[in-house]
């Protein structure tokens, strides 16, 4: 096997940290997706549900009758885009972080003189 040299074992730390970075941001943007499916899911009851129906917003523990509906519903609209803003901030850092990891992949396994194709066979 070859020597490993300072640059190499450094681009290889920066591969696993990019790797990681990667996965918290994978994770991140799966519970923020999540969140905004429910936010919708909430949005499309509350147009179906009639003025006579009460409404409860949970507040921790607690349920707190809403009685003002427009409230409520303007307060879930800028909820769900603030959480699109996030989510989209979210997917364009994974993009980079994705592209300079791939780009990380292919030194290293230059510099290791294998190819792509070699590794996964």
């Amino acid at each position: 096997m070859k020597d490993i040299s300072p640059q190499l074992q450094n681009q290889i730390a920066q591969y696993q940290q990019l790797q990681n970075q990667l996965q918290v941001l994978g994770t991140q943007r799966v519970q923020l997706e999540a969140k905004l499916r429910e936010i919708e899911g909430t949005l499309e009851e509350l147009g179906k549900i009639s003025g006579e129906t009460p409404i409860y917003k949970s507040i921790g523990m607690l349920l707190v009758r809403q009685d003002d509906r427009e409230a409520l519903k303007k307060e879930l609209e800028e909820h769900k885009e603030t959480l699109t803003i996030r989510v989209k901030s979210i997917q364009k850092q994974e993009k980079s972080l994705s592209e300079r990891y791939e780009d990380l992949a292919g030194k290293i396994q230059s510099a290791l003189g294998t190819t792509p194709s070699a590794a996964e066979g």
